[in-house]
């Protein structure tokens, strides 16, 4: 994800979901378990998620990726990518 000068800073849920093309469930589980900061807005279901840690998510997965891979866990079979 490029951050553009006119982009909102933060996102919704559904924004999030995709900008990294998933479910809207798998973000919202991202946030239940503090994986993915956000925070709660106005009523029940609004949350925003900042534009810097959607990036900082995608950076620490990037990071754990490479540990995994360089310690010999890398499973190829592409089982991620199935909605």
């Amino acid at each position: 994800m490029i951050t553009e000068p006119n982009q909102p800073r933060f996102l919704t849920i559904a924004q999030v979901a995709d900008e990294l093309n998933v479910k809207q469930s798998l973000v919202q589980g991202l946030i239940r378990t503090g994986v993915l900061r956000a925070f709660q807005v106005g009523g029940r279901g609004m949350w925003r998620i900042g534009r810097q840690d959607v990036e900082d998510y995608v950076a620490e997965a990037y990071r754990r990726t490479a540990e995994r891979i360089a310690a010999g866990d890398f499973d190829d079979a592409g089982s991620g990518d199935e909605e």
